[in-house]
């Protein structure tokens, strides 16, 4: 496979999954970890990616300090946060997760809705804030570099003394079979722990994550309540979707 392909491959999965580790590209490439490596270094310096230890993150899942537009998938996105926001209600509390799908939902929550929000991610705290009607709770721990996000044992335990109405999460894979997964152990321990706390779970995924699957498992694919995606929900490549006990919106 020529370096143009490769490079290519490795943009259109870290722009899908936000970051991918080198050694699943490798794999999927067939060629060395080196040469992966080399690939995200070159990538990295032409400011098209974010090399970090072990992958590589894209350039829109790390911005904070201004409204990102170089997110993949932006419209898809933004249609999907349209959809969720029929859950909101006065006086209703909710988890937001992070992700780039999260945050365009923070930045749809119209002004005037009155609302309490539990988040871990900084982008969609920062977000949140900008709302004039919405209480900001941060659940803290140890931040991730990467993801913004608060991870651990403290972020978890904070969790389990919280119950919110919705649950508004994102993943890295979907599967009518295998559920939500993830390759971050850290990450799945978090999303269980957020699932609990949710009377409701709502899941925002892109439809280009369906039916993929990774390492570790998050939950099983009834454990989500609501599943939205940007397409129709009586859209064929929901099919598979429409036999589990799950609601498509």
């Amino acid at each position: 496979m020529l370096k143009e392909e490769r490079q290519r491959t490795i943009l259109n999965e870290v722009a899908l999954h936000n970051k991918v580790l080198l050694t699943d590209i490798a794999e999927q490439l067939d060629v060395s970890i080196d040469t992966v490596r080399r690939d995200v270094k070159e990538l990295d310096s032409d400011n098209k990616l974010r090399k970090v230890h072990g992958g590589a993150v894209a350039l829109g899942f790390t911005n904070t300090t201004v409204r990102n537009n170089n997110i993949y998938a932006l419209e898809e996105k933004r249609k999907i946060a349209e959809k969720a926001l029929s859950f909101l209600k006065d006086g209703g509390v909710i988890f937001i997760d992070g992700g780039t799908t999260c945050v365009e939902l923070a930045c749809q929550i119209p002004a005037n809705i009155s609302l309490t929000c539990f988040t871990m991610s900084l982008p969609v705290a920062m977000e949140l804030l900008l709302k004039p009607n919405v209480k900001v709770i941060l659940i803290g721990g140890e931040v991730s570099k990467d993801s913004q996000i608060s991870m651990g044992a403290s972020a978890i335990h904070h969790l389990s003394e919280i119950q919110v109405d919705f649950g508004f999460i994102g993943t890295g894979y979907v599967d009518s079979v295998y559920g939500l997964t993830e390759f971050d152990w850290d990450i799945v321990q978090v999303k269980k722990a957020v699932i609990k706390a949710s009377k409701k779970t709502i899941l925002l995924s892109i439809s280009e994550k369906l039916n993929s699957q990774h390492r570790y498992k998050t939950c099983e694919i009834n454990a989500i309540n609501t599943m939205i995606t940007e397409l129709d929900p009586v859209h064929e490549r929901l099919n598979l979707f429409r036999n589990q006990e799950i609601h498509l919106l």
